[in-house]
């Protein structure tokens, strides 16, 4: 049990420390934005530096999410084990958010190397404009609806419970009157049981409420 407990430990606390590290790494990368790489990059596409702060800003929500990412692993270290929904619900979120931020991280950084390494002006880069601002639109929503979940003690765990035990019941009578047919049920992986829908653009699973667009990165539903 010693050996375990040991190894919970050492678990988090090197994901504490890999974005502890991560977040200082960026910190320093945005300043050489800021300080060196503006300028070129501002040359080379013969755009105004001010049209460029969506990358400044990229960076910014970067480092940020890395502090928060960083502490939601000590969160996670005391949460109790014998909370198993709001374990499950907060991993859920902490992944979620997790990989936007990786998504973001890469674009800001490998993608951008392509353009600050082009001899001239490139076409793409007004769609790498678009990606990187819709990657920190998208990242800056998960971990806002992670850092609003953690404050509320997870308690949308209680309120989706209740909702589950309603729809549960519902669902078992409509089965048993159909003849207990199961035909459709899971036919489509963009919604789920109580009427949720997964949006097509950052994979989001929006409740039945949000019929026409994404509570996450507000694009409008297909």
């Amino acid at each position: 049990m010693a050996k375990n407990s040991l190894e919970r430990y050492t678990h988090y606390y090197e994901r504490w420390a890999t974005n502890q590290s991560s977040r200082q790494k960026a910190q320093s990368d945005l300043l050489q934005m800021q300080e060196v790489h503006l300028v070129k990059l501002s040359e080379i596409q013969c755009e105004p530096e001010t049209q460029l702060n969506f990358i400044i800003e990229a960076w910014q929500q970067i480092v940020e999410c890395r502090r928060v990412l960083k502490w939601t692993y000590a969160y996670g270290y005391y949460l109790p084990e014998a909370e198993k929904a709001k374990r499950q619900f907060f991993e859920y979120l902490q992944g979620e958010a997790e990989a936007g931020l990786e998504r973001l991280h890469q674009c800001a950084e490998k993608e951008l190397n392509g353009f600050l390494n082009s001899m001239g002006p490139s076409k793409d880069f007004n769609h790498f404009r678009t990606k990187l601002s819709g990657l920190t639109t998208v990242t800056r929503n998960y971990f806002e609806n992670l850092v609003r979940a953690l404050e509320n003690g997870l308690s949308d765990v209680d309120a989706q419970g209740e909702g589950c035990s309603k729809t549960g019941s519902k669902n078992a009578a409509g089965n048993k009157a159909k003849g207990g047919g199961r035909g459709k049920r899971g036919s489509s992986k963009t919604t789920d049981d109580s009427g949720g829908w997964a949006c097509d653009q950052c994979t989001y699973m929006n409740p039945k409420s949000a019929a026409t667009a994404c509570q996450m990165c507000h694009i409008h539903r297909r």
